[in-house]
């Protein structure tokens, strides 16, 4: 029986905290994250006493029988169950715009299911993927092998030949060609069943699990690592694969087996919610249907030497008979008194220089949308030279606000 416990970014988690079954997490747990830690930069989160303090990652940590959520926040307010529960919903929806989960998967049975963590969704989808393919086929590859066979076929190898058929003369040592299963690609689907079958507790996933096991082709296990996926090159015949090995790479590079022999075996899945904001954010306002509206994402230039300057978001609008450029930098924290940093406005001055644009924004997130006024740079450009500070309610009473886009088109009048 999974025990779970949902703390939101930025939060900390000692060896007291409570899961839902009012038990202490308990040392193994914390000791286990600070290894996995240790072993990642430190970049998820930072050792405290007892316990951690998370930073702005986002997402789910499944320790033996305990899953870690970790969810956005984009408000002071003290977190309630309640709380939880809608930002639980809030970063499924997210990551369903984001590509992070097939959009199908996101049902609303599944937004809604009580203690339906991220994890088991995850699972949920990969184990019907890897079903899904059973039922139209697997495809088959050509190998080489080497080997004794009882029909010539191939060429001979005929020094090993002579070594182990001397006496055996109905036998042929031969290098063939084989047209099977045993391939890199179904391989690492295997892997992955594997690995769920290790890390999962819910009863009826398991069984899932083990069935869809038993009907894979009779193939080899081999140790999967990152390098494994760099080899896979998708073609025509083999394009159904991708979601579920997307899902596979996911689940076996995050995988981090119990070396001591215990059952604290873990799997983390933790998403940067800088990056996943700007994302949605870029998702949100390519979904708007404005005339001459082009949104471009990622962008960069060369700064100083080798290194770039890369604004989030370039937004160019027609607005009466006029081309207007803006720049948007997406910041997933909360400010004090609307007051941004020094490097931000700095960083906004560049970007207003290096793409010829009159005006820019800074956006954060806030539970209480803001409209404030442009204020000026006072050097740099013969034109205006303009940055102003925008707040944009992530939720709405149904979740997800998924009228972002044209709130903040309207925010950059």
């Amino acid at each position: 029986m999974s025990r779970l416990i949902r703390v939101f970014e930025h939060e900390k988690l000692t060896t007291f905290s409570t899961c839902s079954e009012n038990k202490p997490l308990g040392k193994k747990v914390i000791d286990r994250l600070w290894e996995y830690n240790d072993k990642n930069r430190n970049i998820y989160f930072e050792a405290i006493r007892n316990g951690v303090k998370f930073k702005s990652y986002v997402g789910v940590i499944q320790i033996g029988s305990v899953i870690i959520e970790i969810l956005p926040k984009a408000d002071k307010s003290q977190g309630t169950d309640q709380d939880r529960g809608d930002w639980h919903r809030i970063l499924l929806s997210m990551l369903k715009y984001c590509r992070g989960i097939k959009v199908d998967a996101v049902t609303e049975a599944s937004l809604n299911k009580r203690y339906h963590s991220l994890l088991e969704l995850y699972f949920e989808l990969y184990v019907k993927e890897v079903q899904t393919l059973l039922k139209q086929g697997l495809i088959k590859k050509y190998s080489k092998k080497s080997g004794n066979v009882l029909a010539l076929k191939g060429q001979i190898d005929f020094n090993k030949n002579i070594q182990q058929n001397l006496i055996q003369k109905q036998r042929f040592y031969t290098r063939h060609e084989i047209y099977d299963y045993e391939h890199l690609i179904n391989q690492i689907l295997l892997k992955g069943l594997y690995v769920l079958k290790l890390i999962s507790n819910n009863s009826s996933l398991k069984d899932s699990i083990e069935r869809t096991i038993a009907i894979f082709p009779d193939i080899k296990e081999i140790p999967i690592e990152k390098h494994h996926f760099e080899r896979i090159t998708l073609n025509r015949k083999t394009e159904k694969y991708v979601e579920a090995i997307k899902i596979a790479k996911m689940i076996i590079l995050n995988y981090s087996p119990d070396i001591k022999g215990g059952n604290d075996n873990m799997l983390a899945l933790l998403f940067d919610m800088n990056k996943l904001w700007e994302e949605y954010v870029y998702r949100m306002l390519r979904k708007v249907d404005e005339t001459g509206l082009k949104v471009s994402f990622q962008n960069r230039d060369k700064f100083w030497e080798e290194k770039a300057i890369k604004p989030d978001l370039v937004v160019e609008r027609v607005i009466g008979e006029k081309k207007e450029k803006f720049i948007i930098d997406t910041k997933w924290k909360i400010i004090e008194n609307n007051e941004p940093s020094d490097d931000d406005l700095k960083q906004m001055y560049a970007y207003n220089m290096y793409w010829e644009a009159e005006k820019s924004m800074l956006l954060y997130p806030s539970s209480k949308p803001t409209t404030l006024d442009y204020g000026k740079f006072h050097k740099g450009r013969d034109k205006q030279n303009l940055c102003k500070l925008g707040f944009i309610k992530v939720q709405s009473p149904n979740g997800l606000n998924i009228n972002l886009g044209k709130e903040i088109l309207n925010l950059l009048n």
